[in-house]
């Protein structure tokens, strides 16, 4: 069973983002829920992680510092982070992607673009 952590500060968001890797093809996925970056990286640590979905502005720690903690550390640097935004701004989806972000989507999230993102993952 894969296990998906989902991080994001709004609780609908992480509804909706559950319900739209359902949808895709994760029906079975055990979810597990992060308010922000690091409430997640604690999360990953407790076990092993398939898929970290990460909204890019949360407070404590956001989506990009998350994304930097994971790509550096041994353990976790082959976890794939989809990024999710509603910046939708070209120079920061460039520099995420640089710093190991699997792919970065716009908000809101819909399932044709997850599946088209995620398809390699199912």
């Amino acid at each position: 069973m894969k296990r998906i952590v989902i991080a994001d500060d709004s609780e609908t968001a992480r509804m909706f983002i559950r319900r739209c890797l359902e949808i895709i093809g994760f029906h079975e996925a055990h979810f597990v829920e992060a308010a922000n970056g690091r409430e997640a990286l604690q999360r990953i640590k407790e076990a092993d992680t398939d898929l970290l979905v990460s909204d890019l502005n949360m407070p404590v720690m956001d989506g990009a510092t998350l994304l930097k903690w994971v790509k550096t550390s041994p353990k976790l640097t082959d976890l794939p982070v989809l990024i999710v935004t509603s910046a939708g701004n070209p120079a920061k989806e460039k520099e995420l992607l640089q710093l190991g972000a699997f792919a970065v989507l716009n908000k809101p999230v819909a399932p044709a673009p997850l599946l088209q993102i995620l398809s390699p993952l199912i």
